[in-house]
């Protein structure tokens, strides 16, 4: 089982979904103001990324899928990368890089398996 991992930083908090061996396998979309509201993007986290489809946006002829939904897709220098977009369309997580399009796919599956009853860690 993953775990969600909460940062205090300078303009407010983030998050990290660390899977079992401790890598990084998504972050939060945005910077949260509180404590409060960082712990209600990891919720809408777990509960959308199971329900959520697979979007290929990297295909011409991707089928438009509804939210919530994993979108992948490359970014400027070529790499796939996925979002998850909640079921009103906000972006509430955004993944690392690959190079290879097989590996964001198995990020979204880690994503899905471990995000659902994953502990939130707060900072101390």
């Amino acid at each position: 089982m993953g775990k969600f991992i909460i940062k205090s930083i300078s303009t407010g908090f983030i998050f990290d979904l660390k899977a079992i061996n401790g890598q990084i396998i998504a972050t939060g979309g945005e910077v949260y103001n509180s404590l409060a509201s960082v712990k209600t993007g990891i919720a809408s986290v777990a509960k959308n990324a199971p329900l959520a489809d697979v979007e290929d946006q990297t295909i011409t002829a991707a089928s438009e899928k509804t939210n919530p939904k994993f979108e992948i897709y490359k970014d400027k220098v070529g790499e796939f990368r996925f979002r998850l977009k909640s079921s009103n369309g906000q972006i509430i997580a955004v993944s690392e890089g690959y190079v290879k399009k097989d590996s964001c796919k198995n990020g979204i599956e880690s994503v899905k398996r471990n995000a659902v009853n994953a502990p939130v860690i707060e900072p101390i």
